[in-house]
């Protein structure tokens, strides 16, 4: 077991202290420690380095992020392979910049509320049970959402993004390996992410879907790399003018569709007129009126017309004439 300590940290830095400095000048200086693959477990108090502002402990032992309360003036934290579970005690480094957390035990990502210049965090490759997936929660999205720009959330089996859509100034989104499935749910977060303009979907179904590639260029004018492919102009222009040709071919058949509905429609208003529509045959002597309606029964009947009709029909063409 090694516990990252001051000592250690004054026996094994590059910077040697002057002859006229002690320990406690020397350390107050220091803004660089990397102590990265070094067996480290914990890491002890280190309050008297006033002005780090980039610690390397990747690739440790350490279950516990402790004792960088004191850390006001952080920007970078590389934490990234080692036995993390739970992010915690970070909220005081109000300068920090970029967070790796690659390769721990994180579910849930959490506790970084009030870190507002957080520009890139990396979550990437956490170690699951098997079936679980990362998870983010809306407090800390939230704090997020205006500061954050580059995050990394690789192979963690999230299947569905949709809840970063609050991250106004994301420009760069690397989720391969994971269960995205339906390209719906990416259009979705493109027309909320506006300043996107790098996207890494690799190794997810999604990419298996027809006309993937081609739906996520339409839907987005901002992004220039998809899947580590440049989008060239030429590109995005042709599928432009096949989905303004394809709209077109639709507007028009539903203009056609809506005609022919129209013209069915008079069809349909004559026929039911039908029966008052006098038919006149001319013989020899006074003009008989008959209606469609006479015929129709005339022609279901045989042809013998009842001669209450035909009586009725002279009357109704005495009292007309």
């Amino acid at each position: 077991m090694v516990r990252l300590t001051l000592d250690l940290i004054a026996k094994n830095s590059n910077l040697k202290p002057r002859k006229e400095e002690n320990v406690l000048q020397y350390l107050k200086k220091i803004t660089h420690i990397n102590f990265s693959d070094k067996n480290i477990d914990a890491i002890e108090d280190l309050s008297l380095c006033k002005n780090l502002s980039v610690l390397y402990l990747y690739d440790n032992r350490i279950s516990q992020i402790t004792n960088l309360n004191y850390a006001t003036n952080l920007t970078h934290l590389y934490l990234q392979n080692n036995c993390i579970s739970c992010i915690e005690n970070l909220r005081s480094l109000k300068k920090l910049e970029k967070l790796y957390l690659g390769g721990n035990y994180i579910a849930v990502i959490e506790g970084l509320e009030g870190l507002e210049g957080l520009r890139e965090l990396h979550v990437e490759s956490q170690r699951l049970p098997l079936g679980e997936k990362l998870v983010f929660d809306p407090r800390t999205l939230h704090s997020l959402a205006k500061s954050l720009s580059i995050l990394n959330i690789s192979n963690n089996n999230i299947d569905d993004i949709r809840d970063l859509e609050i991250l106004e100034n994301l420009n760069q989104l690397i989720a391969a390996d994971n269960q995205l499935l339906h390209v719906k749910d990416l259009e979705f977060l493109l027309n909320k992410l506006m300043k996107l303009w790098k996207m890494d979907l690799n190794r997810n179904p999604v990419c298996l879907k027809p006309k993937y590639r081609d739906r996520l260029i339409l839907v987005s004018k901002s992004l220039e790399f998809l899947d580590g492919k440049e989008i060239k102009n030429m590109e995005r222009q042709f599928l432009m003018n096949w989905k303004a040709s394809k709209d077109a071919k639709k507007t028009s058949k539903k203009k056609n569709s809506k005609n022919e509905d129209t013209h069915n429609s008079c069809n349909s208003n004559f026929e039911t007129m039908h029966h008052i529509v006098p038919v006149y045959y001319p013989k020899v002597g006074k003009p008989k009126l008959v209606f469609f309606s006479d015929i129709q029964r005339f022609l279901a009947n045989g042809n013998a017309a009842p001669e209450s009709s035909q009586e009725d029909n002279s009357k109704i063409i005495d009292d007309m004439g």
